[in-house]
Protein backbone atom coordinates (compact mmCIF):
# COMPACT_ATOMS: atom_id res chain seq x y z
CA UNK A 1 0.00 0.00 0.00
CA UNK A 2 1.31 3.40 -1.08
CA UNK A 3 1.25 6.29 1.18
CA UNK A 4 1.55 9.51 -1.12
CA UNK A 5 1.34 12.14 1.63
CA UNK A 6 4.02 9.95 3.46
CA UNK A 7 6.61 9.88 0.41
CA UNK A 8 6.03 13.42 -0.12
CA UNK A 9 6.93 14.68 3.13
CA UNK A 10 9.88 12.11 2.99
CA UNK A 11 11.18 14.04 -0.10
CA UNK A 12 10.58 17.70 1.68
CA UNK A 13 12.54 15.98 4.95
CA UNK A 14 15.18 15.13 2.60
CA UNK A 15 15.77 18.53 0.40
CA UNK A 16 15.86 20.26 4.07
CA UNK A 17 18.69 17.69 4.70
CA UNK A 18 20.79 18.93 1.94
CA UNK A 19 20.20 22.47 2.58
CA UNK A 20 17.00 23.39 0.57
CA UNK A 21 13.91 24.59 1.88
CA UNK A 22 10.70 23.68 0.16
CA UNK A 23 8.71 26.26 1.53
CA UNK A 24 11.23 28.78 1.44
CA UNK A 25 12.68 28.58 -2.12
CA UNK A 26 9.56 29.23 -4.98
CA UNK A 27 11.09 26.53 -7.35
CA UNK A 28 10.84 23.63 -4.63
CA UNK A 29 7.31 24.13 -3.36
CA UNK A 30 5.21 21.15 -4.31
CA UNK A 31 8.56 19.06 -5.15
CA UNK A 32 7.83 16.35 -2.77
CA UNK A 33 4.23 16.16 -4.21
CA UNK A 34 5.56 15.92 -7.93
CA UNK A 35 8.34 13.22 -6.70
CA UNK A 36 6.14 11.33 -4.97
CA UNK A 37 3.71 11.14 -7.83
CA UNK A 38 6.27 10.84 -10.61
CA UNK A 39 7.48 7.14 -8.08
CA UNK A 40 3.50 6.39 -7.59
CA UNK A 41 2.81 6.86 -10.68
CA UNK A 42 4.76 6.38 -13.03
CA UNK A 43 8.21 4.98 -12.31
CA UNK A 44 6.97 2.00 -9.92
CA UNK A 45 3.79 1.74 -11.44
CA UNK A 46 4.94 -1.93 -12.67
CA UNK A 47 4.47 -3.31 -8.92
CA UNK A 48 0.78 -3.06 -9.82
CA UNK A 49 1.09 -5.46 -13.03
CA UNK A 50 1.59 -9.13 -13.05
CA UNK A 51 4.24 -9.76 -16.60
CA UNK A 52 2.56 -13.12 -16.54
CA UNK A 53 -0.87 -12.27 -16.20
CA UNK A 54 -0.45 -10.05 -19.15
CA UNK A 55 1.27 -12.74 -21.29
CA UNK A 56 -1.65 -15.42 -19.63
CA UNK A 57 -4.24 -13.05 -20.40
CA UNK A 58 -2.98 -12.50 -24.06
CA UNK A 59 -1.87 -16.19 -25.20
CA UNK A 60 -3.27 -17.83 -28.64
CA UNK A 61 -2.63 -21.33 -29.94
CA UNK A 62 -0.38 -20.44 -32.87
CA UNK A 63 2.77 -21.77 -35.23
CA UNK A 64 6.52 -21.97 -33.77
CA UNK A 65 8.14 -19.69 -35.94
CA UNK A 66 10.39 -17.07 -33.69
CA UNK A 67 9.63 -14.11 -32.28
CA UNK A 68 11.79 -11.49 -32.58
CA UNK A 69 10.75 -8.28 -30.90
CA UNK A 70 13.55 -5.63 -31.18
CA UNK A 71 13.85 -1.58 -29.92
CA UNK A 72 11.45 -2.37 -27.17
CA UNK A 73 11.93 0.80 -25.15
CA UNK A 74 12.96 0.42 -21.72
CA UNK A 75 13.08 3.21 -18.56
CA UNK A 76 13.73 1.79 -15.20
CA UNK A 77 14.90 2.90 -11.51
CA UNK A 78 17.38 1.53 -9.95
CA UNK A 79 17.30 0.60 -6.85
CA UNK A 80 20.92 1.86 -5.41
CA UNK A 81 20.57 5.30 -6.38
CA UNK A 82 17.13 6.09 -7.35
CA UNK A 83 18.14 6.97 -10.60
CA UNK A 84 16.92 6.13 -14.29
CA UNK A 85 17.73 3.94 -16.27
CA UNK A 86 16.98 3.67 -20.17
CA UNK A 87 17.66 1.92 -23.68
CA UNK A 88 15.84 -0.73 -25.35
CA UNK A 89 15.09 -4.34 -24.98
CA UNK A 90 15.07 -7.47 -27.73
CA UNK A 91 13.09 -10.15 -26.56
CA UNK A 92 13.16 -13.33 -28.37
CA UNK A 93 11.42 -16.60 -27.98
CA UNK A 94 10.87 -19.78 -30.13
CA UNK A 95 6.54 -20.53 -29.45
CA UNK A 96 6.04 -24.46 -28.98
CA UNK A 97 2.06 -24.28 -28.55
CA UNK A 98 1.41 -20.31 -27.57
CA UNK A 99 1.91 -17.33 -29.08
CA UNK A 100 1.06 -13.51 -27.65
CA UNK A 101 0.52 -10.58 -29.76
CA UNK A 102 3.75 -7.70 -29.82
CA UNK A 103 2.21 -5.24 -27.47
CA UNK A 104 2.11 -8.09 -24.61
CA UNK A 105 5.38 -8.39 -24.81
CA UNK A 106 5.85 -4.55 -24.72
CA UNK A 107 3.34 -4.37 -21.70
CA UNK A 108 5.32 -7.53 -19.88
CA UNK A 109 8.39 -5.83 -20.56
CA UNK A 110 7.18 -2.64 -18.98
CA UNK A 111 5.39 -4.77 -15.69
CA UNK A 112 9.14 -5.85 -14.88
CA UNK A 113 10.73 -2.70 -15.72
CA UNK A 114 8.65 0.08 -14.16
CA UNK A 115 10.20 -0.94 -10.52
CA UNK A 116 12.87 -0.19 -8.46
CA UNK A 117 15.08 -2.90 -10.05
CA UNK A 118 18.28 -3.85 -10.93
CA UNK A 119 18.51 -4.52 -14.77
CA UNK A 120 19.72 -8.07 -14.47
CA UNK A 121 16.78 -9.31 -13.06
CA UNK A 122 14.40 -7.31 -15.39
CA UNK A 123 15.31 -9.76 -18.26
CA UNK A 124 15.28 -12.39 -15.31
CA UNK A 125 11.87 -11.71 -14.47
CA UNK A 126 10.97 -11.60 -18.09
CA UNK A 127 12.12 -14.45 -19.88
CA UNK A 128 10.60 -16.10 -16.32
CA UNK A 129 6.90 -14.65 -17.06
CA UNK A 130 7.19 -15.61 -20.79
CA UNK A 131 8.41 -19.02 -20.11
CA UNK A 132 5.51 -19.74 -17.78
CA UNK A 133 2.71 -18.11 -19.33
CA UNK A 134 3.70 -19.68 -22.83
CA UNK A 135 5.97 -22.43 -22.47
CA UNK A 136 8.14 -21.66 -25.01
CA UNK A 137 11.02 -24.11 -26.28
CA UNK A 138 13.58 -20.98 -25.08
CA UNK A 139 13.00 -16.99 -24.49
CA UNK A 140 15.88 -14.54 -24.26
CA UNK A 141 15.84 -10.80 -23.21
CA UNK A 142 18.08 -8.45 -24.42
CA UNK A 143 19.10 -5.73 -22.34
CA UNK A 144 21.50 -2.26 -23.14
CA UNK A 145 20.92 0.38 -21.02
CA UNK A 146 22.42 3.69 -20.20
CA UNK A 147 22.55 4.46 -16.36
CA UNK A 148 21.80 7.69 -14.56
CA UNK A 149 23.76 6.30 -11.74
CA UNK A 150 27.11 6.31 -14.36
CA UNK A 151 26.00 9.43 -16.43
CA UNK A 152 25.27 11.80 -13.73
CA UNK A 153 27.73 11.28 -10.69
CA UNK A 154 30.72 9.26 -10.13
CA UNK A 155 32.49 8.22 -13.14
CA UNK A 156 30.32 10.15 -15.63
CA UNK A 157 31.04 7.79 -18.34
CA UNK A 158 28.33 9.55 -20.53
CA UNK A 159 28.19 7.50 -23.49
CA UNK A 160 28.62 4.02 -22.03
CA UNK A 161 25.93 1.35 -22.19
CA UNK A 162 25.45 -1.73 -19.93
CA UNK A 163 23.98 -5.10 -21.82
CA UNK A 164 22.58 -8.10 -20.23
CA UNK A 165 21.26 -11.78 -21.56
CA UNK A 166 18.68 -14.07 -19.65
CA UNK A 167 18.09 -17.23 -21.38
CA UNK A 168 15.82 -19.62 -20.48
CA UNK A 169 14.55 -23.31 -21.80
CA UNK A 170 16.35 -25.83 -24.69
CA UNK A 171 18.74 -23.32 -26.80
CA UNK A 172 22.66 -23.10 -27.19
CA UNK A 173 23.61 -19.76 -25.22
CA UNK A 174 25.74 -18.55 -28.29
CA UNK A 175 22.72 -19.47 -30.52
CA UNK A 176 20.59 -16.82 -28.51
CA UNK A 177 22.84 -14.22 -28.41
CA UNK A 178 23.54 -14.62 -32.59
CA UNK A 179 19.77 -14.00 -32.43
CA UNK A 180 19.50 -11.08 -29.58
CA UNK A 181 22.46 -9.36 -31.48
CA UNK A 182 21.19 -9.63 -35.21
CA UNK A 183 22.48 -12.59 -36.77
CA UNK A 184 19.32 -14.87 -37.18
CA UNK A 185 19.27 -15.14 -41.02
CA UNK A 186 21.48 -18.46 -40.60
CA UNK A 187 20.36 -19.28 -37.30
CA UNK A 188 17.55 -22.26 -37.47
CA UNK A 189 14.92 -22.84 -35.00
Amino acid sequence: MTDRQAAAAAIDVFLRAIGRDPEKQADLQGTGQRVADAYIDELCVGYAKDPKKILNDAAMNGATYLVIARALPVATTCPHHLMQSWGDATVVFAPSEKIVGLGAIAQALDACSQRLILQETIGEDLVAAIFDALKPRWAACRLSLAHGCLTARGERAHHARVETIAVRGEVDRSHAEKVLFGASEDAPL
